[in-house]
């Protein structure tokens, strides 16, 4: 009997042990799917606890939430009504997968002091107190403290260099007219060697560089794409970035860029960009008064091809605009597509005739010059059509020259200042900026257009609308050339090629 009841305890034993060893399986397993993974079954895991219905059905994170069943962690304060719902468990539970991935390669860690920007209901901000990330706030303009306090993403109520890292989720900066600002601001509160994560929606090759160049502060790390928290939305496009130590102002430029030209490269994307851009008309057109007007038709304008959301600011420059309805109005304000982005407008016009046109008109600034290679005094010459002695009514093209003595200048003249317009772009715009040009200046593009080259003024420039002159056939007598112009069509055509070749996408215009 004795014998017996020994082995019955020695089986007891080894029950007992067996059982405590697989307790201690399934803890370390837990300890590995919450602290390492963090994800339950929302990655596909073999080995999961809650099925995928139950993790968006429960409200065990509402409870801890609520201070009750949240062991070893300090409690938040959350709205009540937003934690209670079913969508920000949902939410919360993306962003953690989210951050466990970052935590894997190396960008965040449990010590890292961090920061949400934009965050309405704090889901992301709760998702790093929940594995453990405890320094993190968030800011929205209508805080939830201690979650979440009042601030907003472009101006934060922070100090220099306060952030490990920083996070904006839910696409904030894709609706956000302030990118810009937004950039900057995380370069001043984002630590030395800090991280900046960044998600926004599907973007292009041209938005993508576009955003990169934005965050002076940063170098790029990395970018992916998944899906986001629920499959009806677009995928989520995230961005990673490391503040630099040297924090100084860049000229970013594409690494994979294969061309150098003149003060400009030429980045690998606005190469694949101009491949999408109409051909130039190789052969002169016997009736250009037709063919170049309707070449407009044919025009692949940038911002049908890109996404132009990441810049800084939107400008127009209008060199030769002549009257306010020309081509501001009777256009550019009507045909090209802005993508609801407001434009800066200059009107550089040296005909005084128009210019109290632009007295009352806002959004638009008047340059009443002559954009010209350097500053200094020149001949201002009106050209009218022969017989019309009535320069009101029948206002004729204007053309300027260097200031001279005699010389026998035909129409009336006027003297006026020119100045250096390759200069003043530099001083007007940054490579930030989304600008396009147009430019009718009868003659004098083939002094500017070299001079921008030059300079490297033309990097600046996104887009031209250029109108090339040169010894056309007339309009009214068939077979006979303009005397006007010089220059003959196939150098009108080297100059758009040359645009093109240095990264502009560059239109023929009439």
């Amino acid at each position: 009997m004795e014998l017996v009841a020994g082995k019955f305890g020695v089986f007891r034993n080894v029950v007992v042990r067996f059982l405590l060893f697989s307790l201690l399986i399934v803890i370390i397993r837990f300890a590995y799917v919450i602290t390492i993974r963090g994800e339950s079954c929302v990655a596909g895991d073999d080995f999961c606890f809650f099925s995928a219905t139950a993790s968006t059905g429960n409200h065990n994170l509402v409870t801890a939430a609520s201070g009750g069943g949240h062991t070893g962690r300090s409690s938040v304060i959350l709205n009540p009504t937003a934690a209670a719902s079913p969508e920000f468990h949902k939410r919360v539970m993306f962003y953690i997968t989210v951050f466990q991935d970052l935590i894997v390669d190396g960008f965040l860690n449990m010590q890292s002091k961090s920061l949400c920007l934009e965050t309405p209901a704090g889901e992301d901000v709760y998702a790093l107190r929940e594995i453990g990330v405890e320094d993190s706030v968030g800011i929205f303009k209508k805080a939830m403290k201690p979650l979440v306090v009042n601030g907003l993403g472009f101006r934060q109520p922070f100090e220099d260099n306060t952030f490990d890292f920083i996070f904006s989720g839910n696409g904030v900066l894709d609706r956000s007219d302030k990118t810009a600002s937004f950039a900057s601001e995380i370069g001043r509160t984002l630590k030395p060697e800090g991280y900046v994560v960044v998600h926004t929606g599907s973007i292009d090759t041209y938005s993508f560089n576009s955003f990169i160049r934005l965050f002076n502060c940063c170098k790029f790390i990395s970018s992916r794409e998944f899906d986001g928290f629920d499959s009806d939305l677009p995928r989520v496009h995230e961005i990673v970035m490391k503040k630099e130590i040297d924090m100084k102002i860049r000229s970013k430029t594409d690494p994979n860029s294969k061309n150098s030209v003149g003060s400009c490269s030429v980045p690998g994307y606005k190469q694949e960009l101009l491949k999408k851009a109409e051909p130039l008309i190789e052969s002169e057109p016997l009736k250009p008064w037709i063919t170049l007007k309707r070449n407009i038709e044919n025009v692949k304008y940038l911002s049908s091809m890109a996404d132009i959301g990441f810049k800084n600011r939107y400008v127009y420059v209008d060199v030769g605009a002549r009257s306010y309805g020309s081509s501001i109005v009777s256009w550019f304000k009507k045909q090209y597509p802005k993508q609801n982005k407001t434009f800066d407008i200059y009107a550089i016009e040296a005909d005084k005739h128009f210019h109290d046109q632009y007295k009352s008109k806002k959004g638009v600034t008047l340059l009443p010059y002559a954009a010209w290679v350097r500053n200094e005094s020149l001949v201002f010459e009106i050209n009218q059509t022969p017989g019309d002695e009535n320069v009101e009514t029948g206002r004729g093209m204007g053309r300027i020259q260097a200031a001279k003595t005699g010389g026998g200048i035909v129409g009336s003249t006027d003297v006026i200042q020119g100045f250096d317009f390759a200069d003043w772009l530099k001083n007007t715009v940054t490579e930030n900026d989304f600008v396009v040009m147009k430019m009718d200046v009868e003659g004098t593009e083939f002094d500017l257009i070299p001079r921008l080259i030059e300079t490297g003024a033309i990097c600046l420039i996104d887009e031209v609308f250029l109108e090339c002159h040169y010894n056309r056939w007339q309009k009214c007598c068939p077979g006979v050339r303009s005397p006007k112009y010089q220059k003959s069509y196939g150098q009108c055509l080297d100059l758009f090629k040359s645009l093109r070749q240095r990264g502009v996408l560059v239109h023929q215009w009439w």
